[in-house]
């Protein structure tokens, strides 16, 4: 049965997730042309733990890797990806807070966009666990590859989870950190507090999904900057506005310094000519 796993893992009437189209999915898997391009698409996912779920559209769901530490444009950063059920299509555009149960947090849709495998055989490309493709997203573009470092596709005990996903060295490769350097949502361009705040900060009152930990104290922060959104008041914390006097004292000390260099310039110049 098409996405078994990912039904039996959801209440549909607590989730806002998308329950996922039979129909749908057989009608994509029909008009696919995966040499035309396929979808793809990231969701930052900030749940028990902060994860990234890699997805790429074949036969008409989305296949999907969990990657811990988010996609690395670095080719010798080898980023782990788990593996896990497969996903409605109509997941793809999702982004907003599911309340509780199975990954219960906020998702953010992180980046989308197309992309095609660089091998004739995708089927035979899983079974072997070594898929080549190429991705033209928002954020992440050219040559990757999906490897797996133990057990078989389709594999009953789990054996199959564990890959890497790896960026392959082309123009698109770089030592930057595209999860901090583009954090944001390619749907709403907002951060995790403005999607809560878009829904109900106060929505985890008790049983938060992420309680201790990094995770947990990200979620705090996100809760209490939500709900500031929510009421109309900007926040501005004493970090920021800490950060914010040391830049103007580092602008004022370069103006400064800038000035000195100008005006001891003139006077050399000055006295050049006098001479």
């Amino acid at each position: 049965m098409v996405l078994e796993k990912y039904k039996q893992k959801r209440n549909f009437t607590a989730t806002p997730e998308p329950a996922g189209d039979p129909k749908l999915a057989a009608e994509r898997a029909k008009k696919a042309q995966p040499d035309k391009g396929l979808f793809f698409c990231v969701q930052k996912h900030l749940a028990s733990h902060l994860h990234y779920d890699f997805r790429l559209e074949w036969k008409g769901v989305l296949l999907s890797w969990a990657v811990p530490k988010g996609p690395s444009l670095d080719p010798k950063t080898k980023r782990l990806a788990m593996h896990v059920e497969d996903h409605p299509i109509e997941y793809g555009t999702f982004e907003g807070v599911i309340p509780s149960g199975y990954g219960a947090g906020i998702v953010m849709l992180w980046d989308q966009g197309t992309w095609r495998p660089e091998v004739d055989d995708v089927e035979a490309a899983l079974k072997k666990g070594d898929l080549k493709f190429t991705l033209d997203g928002y954020k992440l573009k050219g040559s990757w590859v999906l490897v797996r470092t133990g057990g078989r596709w389709g594999a009953s005990a789990g054996g199959d989870r564990s890959w890497l996903l790896i960026k392959h060295r082309d123009d698109w490769a770089g030592d930057v950190d595209i999860t901090e350097f583009a954090p944001k949502s390619v749907k709403s361009d907002g951060d995790f507090e403005d999607i809560l705040a878009a829904d109900r900060p106060d929505v985890w009152e008790s049983h938060r999904p992420a309680e201790g930990g990094q995770a947990g104290a990200m979620l705090a922060q996100i809760i209490e900057r939500a709900a500031r959104l929510k009421a109309g008041k900007t926040p501005a914390p004493a970090a920021v506005k800490e950060e914010g006097k040391r830049e103007k004292v580092k602008s004022a000390r370069r103006n400064t310094t800038v000035a000195k260099k100008t005006s001891t310039r003139k006077k050399t110049v000055a006295k050049r000519r006098s001479t």
